[in-house]
């Protein structure tokens, strides 16, 4: 036993008067590994785990030793791993690229494009799809076309078109204008008339005015303020309206409408479905605005109205609508986001100072 401590210690003095004989820079080179692997070991337990920037760390300091003390060194990898480690990031460095072989992929901007046009034209092929896209600028080949289409599920023949009734009737919605007329109690109990008119197309809300008794006079002269802010093209396209059988629509009411070349199709009593988009849209209002704020007036009311309005047609979107807006519908969709895309964030508009209490959203 004395023998053998006796060797341990003369063992360990031979190393330090081996140590005092190198040069200070050996030694910091040293230090430094050391530190750095025990800074490995304290983050990583119980198995040591070498991220890509500790193997770079040690190759590089273990570069700077000579073999002889490299060997004498103590160290969680061994001095040939290491060197592995250095050969890889020497040739990560000269290793070019892969390139996939095969065509470049399509811009992300053309696909969706190539899909547009398909689902607004249901009567066009390929062939015409590339026709159109060579007019906006984009020189593709009919194949490319055809290969969109295929992969996004869409027949690229052009008797895709859809013949259903559905699709006919949605077709003719563009000529279709409707009027209704809802109620809305004040505060004070006092029960004031909201007129409005909806296209069916665009779905787009007008409202024409609001009072607290609702005339056959009235209504007449709020139908020609419509008409006469409209253009002669959005006039001309107004072909069918559609109304209920109250009272205060009477014939000169038609006789306005009837002036332009439309046709007055009353909807026959206790089917309030024929008006169904009006319906729906005055729930909406209600729920949304009117049910959600105490009405203290009629300017207080056509404030309200006017502000959702304004929201229906500039941003709620509409499922039959493809999830856009009335104003959004007939302007091209927006770009599809990724991963380089900046956001940037914007401040809200104020609400008026007489809606603060209930705010529009």
């Amino acid at each position: 036993m004395t023998f053998r401590l006796v060797y341990r210690f003369g063992c360990l003095l031979l190393g330090w008067l081996h140590m005092l004989a190198r040069s200070s820079a050996a030694k910091d080179v040293e230090i430094l590994v050391l530190r750095h692997q025990l800074a490995v070991l304290q983050r990583s337990s119980p198995k040591p785990v070498f991220t890509g920037g500790d193997r770079a760390v040690l190759a590089a300091l273990l570069r700077l030793l000579n073999k002889r003390h490299r060997s004498a060194l103590k160290l969680l990898a061994s001095p040939r791993t290491v060197l592995r480690w250095h050969a890889r990031l020497v040739a990560k460095k000269w290793t070019h690229p892969h390139r996939r072989p095969g065509r470049p992929a399509k811009p992300e901007a053309l696909r969706a494009l190539v899909l547009r046009l398909a689902r607004e034209n249901d009567g066009w092929g390929y062939r015409r799809i590339q026709g159109e896209l060579l007019n906006l600028g984009w020189k593709v080949a009919a194949s490319t076309v055809w290969e969109i289409l295929q992969r996004a599920g869409v027949y690229p023949a052009p008797q895709r078109a859809d013949r259903s009734w559905a699709k006919f009737l949605k077709a003719q919605a563009g000529s279709i204008l409707a009027v209704d007329v809802f109620h809305v109690d004040t505060v004070i109990l006092r029960r004031l008339f909201v007129l409005f008119f909806v296209e069916h197309g665009t779905r787009r809300v007008h409202i024409a005015g609001v009072t607290r008794n609702v005339t056959a006079a009235w209504v007449v002269q709020q139908a020609r303020n419509l008409l006469m802010s409209w253009d002669d093209t959005r006039t001309a396209g107004v072909r069918y309206l559609l109304r209920d059988n109250a009272g205060y629509f009477t014939n000169g009411f038609d006789a306005v409408f009837e002036s332009i070349g439309a046709r007055v199709v009353p909807i026959l009593p206790g089917v309030p479905r024929m008006n169904a988009i009006c319906e729906r849209w005055v729930g909406s209002c209600r729920r949304e605005a009117t049910d959600r704020i105490l009405i203290t007036g009629e300017r207080h009311l056509r404030l309200i109205v006017g502000e959702y309005a304004d929201h229906h047609n500039a941003h709620r979107p509409h499922r039959s609508l493809g999830q856009r807006s009335p104003d959004g519908f007939s302007r091209p969709e927006p770009p599809a986001a990724n991963d380089q895309t900046r956001m940037t964030a914007r401040s809200p508009r104020r609400p008026h100072p007489r809606i603060q209490a209930g705010r529009i959203g």
